[in-house]
C-alpha cells in the first residue's frame, strides 16, 4: 500500500484519488483553499482519504501528485518534497489558466517548469494527456486486450519505475517516453495529447483505448530530439 499526497484536488486530482483508493492506496488531499473545503470529497472517498494542507500532503505522501494551474507552480512547497517522487500533471494553456511570464518570455519550458522549482525532487510527467472522465473509465486489468497505456517522462529511472507501478495499479500500462524534456512529445498541441479522444465526440464521448503501440505511433508523429 502506498500513500499518495495530492497538491491540488480538482478534476484530475479527485479522479486519481478515487482510482487510488479503489486500488487500495491511502490518499492525502490538499488544495489552496484549506482542508475544510475538501470535507465532501473526503467523505465520498471513504476512510482511506483525509484532507490536509499542501505541506502536510507533501510530507505524508510516498508519491506526491501536483495537479494545479501551472501559473501557481511556485506555491508548491519544495522543502517537504526533497528527495521524493513528484508526479507532474501540469499543462500550459494560457487561454484557460492565464499566462506564465517565465514561459511567455521563452526563458523556461512549460514541460520542465516544475522540476526547475523542485530541484531536490524527482519529477515525473504523467496523467497530463488524458481527460479526467476518460481517466476514470478507461482503466482495465493487466493483460486486457483493450488496456490503455499512459506516457511518462522523467530523468530518474527509479522514480519512473515507482510511477509506472502506481499507474499499473490504477489499470493502465506506463509507456516510458524518456527524459523529462521528452514530455514535450505529449504536451498540448501534439498528436499524443489526443490519444484517448473519440474523433466523433471528442471530450463528450466516453474515450477510446490507446495501447502502447498506438501511443508510440502518435509520439513518433511528433518526432524525437
Amino acid at each position: 500500500m502506498t500513500t499518495i499526497g495530492f497538491i491540488g484536488s480538482g478534476m484530475i486530482g479527485s479522479t486519481l484519488a478515487r482510482l487510488a483508493v479503489d486500488a487500495g492506496h491511502d490518499v492525502v488531499l490538499s488544495n489552496s483553499r484549506g482542508p475544510e473545503t475538501l470535507h465532501e470529497l473526503v467523505m465520498r472517498l471513504g476512510p482511506d482519504a483525509r484532507a490536509a494542507t499542501p505541506a502536510e500532503a507533501a510530507t505524508a505522501g510516498d508519491l506526491v501528485v501536483v495537479t494545479i494551474p501551472i501559473r501557481a507552480y511556485r506555491q508548491v512547497p519544495a522543502a517537504p518534497l526533497q528527495g521524493k517522487v513528484v508526479i507532474d500533471t501540469l499543462n500550459y494553456d494560457p487561454a484557460r489558466q492565464g499566462r506564465v511570464p517565465e514561459i511567455a518570455a521563452a526563458g523556461a519550458q512549460a514541460h520542465t517548469l516544475l522540476q526547475t522549482h523542485l530541484t531536490g525532487s524527482h519529477v515525473v510527467k504523467a496523467f497530463s494527456n488524458i481527460f479526467f472522465t476518460h481517466l476514470a473509465t478507461l482503466g482495465r486489468p493487466a493483460g486486457a486486450s483493450d488496456r490503455s497505456a499512459l506516457p511518462i517522462a522523467g530523468n530518474d529511472a527509479t522514480a519512473k519505475q515507482a510511477v509506472a507501478t502506481l499507474i499499473d495499479s490504477l489499470g493502465y500500462d506506463a509507456y516510458d517516453v524518456g527524459p523529462l524534456a521528452e514530455s514535450r512529445r505529449f504536451a498540448p498541441g501534439t498528436p499524443a495529447q489526443h490519444a484517448y479522444l473519440d474523433p466523433a465526440g471528442m471530450f463528450a464521448a466516453p474515450g477510446r483505448p490507446a495501447s502502447a503501440d498506438d501511443l508510440a505511433k502518435l509520439l513518433a508523429a511528433y518526432g524525437s530530439s
